[in-house]
């Protein structure tokens, strides 16, 4: 018999609201599901706050491909409380305050323990087409009240007000700080920029870099290459209102993506830093604008960064010349770089010390049943990031 509530709920099914993304491209519906008692080396957790990102909404629109799998849980940047632990965990207890990832950090693999990836081997990601369960037994925890599973997301799936989550994929996050509800947004987007600009393209002070893209992924990287020592910080997007509000995260200029001169925005990029920018980053997910960003990328030592999730089957093209006489390299990266369980509590404490914003990227607050609202916002361009507020229980 499902729980309602948590007390007393240890082993047992819990039954609690979650919205439930039933059919791509339709409102997420919130109705009552079933939470599973969690298995060896994995957590459940009350989630505190969620938010949306653009991987929510890139996944909830697809229906044309493998990855169309409904229903589904969406959801990945969160924080919350442990509600209960399977057999064989000890990072974490009953009531700490954890960060839950898309990412794994086993910290046994080879990967793990180098400092030259942050892609585990023993629980390596996988797109959202093949990894629709629990990672190390390929099945759901959720069922809806008819008893029909319901897939996962991401290995978080936080539009819930319990998930169960891997602690390979669980930060735990020292419960004594104070911690306000963006701390959430260390799960994907602000970790994401963050450490694409200081750990991946290790920014150097006094370069220039260029971001196509000014979302919260790509604010972030602003942020951190401000924070690197960046002279010139250049915004790329197609809203002009976004380089006011990239300033506070160090935007020194703005091109916008089509202008009135017939002049593509690699074109004026080249132009205004006199050969290229010494580093550029792609963070919206459109091959073409990987290409912009690789075109005005400066010869000899530039870098390009590709952050942007787009849609499965896109190709980028760039002639073997280009790639062979520029001396420019191309790369993507997952997570900024960063190591989930390594650097999250870095970053955490460099929020706690006013070194890393991390409120500004919160532009709305919506509650729990109002989450459609919190896609709208984002969908029509009018929000960073919209905390979801789930209610107390």
């Amino acid at each position: 018999m499902a729980e309602r509530v948590c007390g007393g709920s240890r082993g047992k099914s819990i039954r609690c609201r979650a919205a439930v993304c039933r059919r791509p491209s339709e409102p997420l519906v919130i109705e009552e599901i079933i939470v599973a008692p969690p298995m060896p080396r994995e957590v459940r957790i009350r989630v505190i706050s969620t938010s949306v990102c653009h991987s929510d909404i890139l996944f909830w629109r697809i229906k044309d491909f493998a990855a169309a799998m409904f229903p589904r849980i969406l959801g990945h940047e969160a924080v919350g409380v442990v509600e209960s632990v399977g057999e064989d965990v000890n990072e974490v207890s009953e009531g700490d305050t954890v960060i839950p990832t898309f990412l794994a950090e086993c910290g046994e693999c080879r990967d793990c323990k180098s400092p030259k990836s942050n892609l585990c081997s023993k629980l390596p990601f996988k797109s959202s087409r093949t990894a629709p369960f629990m990672p190390r037994y390929g099945t759901s925890r959720f069922t809806d009240l008819n008893g029909e599973a319901i897939y996962h997301f991401l290995s978080v799936s936080s539009f819930s007000e319990y998930t169960v989550v891997d602690i390979a994929h669980v930060t735990k996050i020292d419960s004594g700080i104070p911690l306000s509800k963006a701390a959430g947004l260390l799960g994907c987007g602000v970790s994401t920029g963050f450490g694409a600009a200081c750990r991946t393209a290790n920014v150097e002070p006094g370069s220039t870099v260029a971001i196509f893209g000014l979302g919260s992924v790509g604010l972030a990287v602003a942020e951190g290459a401000r924070l690197c020592g960046a002279t010139r910080i250049i915004g790329v997007d197609v809203n002009e209102d976004k380089f006011e509000v990239g300033k506070k995260f160090g935007l020194t200029d703005f091109v916008k993506a089509a202008n009135s001169e017939n002049k593509s925005a690699s074109e004026s990029i080249i132009e205004m830093t006199d050969g290229g920018a010494d580093y550029c980053f792609e963070c919206v997910g459109m091959a073409s604008l990987v290409q912009e960003a690789y075109a005005c990328c400066r010869k000899g030592w530039g870098k390009t960064i590709v952050l942007g999730v787009d849609k499965p089957g896109s190709q980028v093209i760039i002639s073997s010349s280009d790639i062979l006489t520029t001396g420019k390299s191309l790369t993507g990266v997952i997570f900024g770089g960063l190591k989930p369980k390594s650097d999250i509590p870095i970053l955490l404490n460099r929020y706690i010390n006013k070194e890393l914003q991390l409120d500004e990227f919160v532009t709305h607050e919506v509650t729990f049943e109002d989450i459609n609202k919190a896609f709208d916002l984002l969908i029509e361009g009018k929000s960073l990031r919209c905390v979801i507020c789930m209610n107390d229980q």
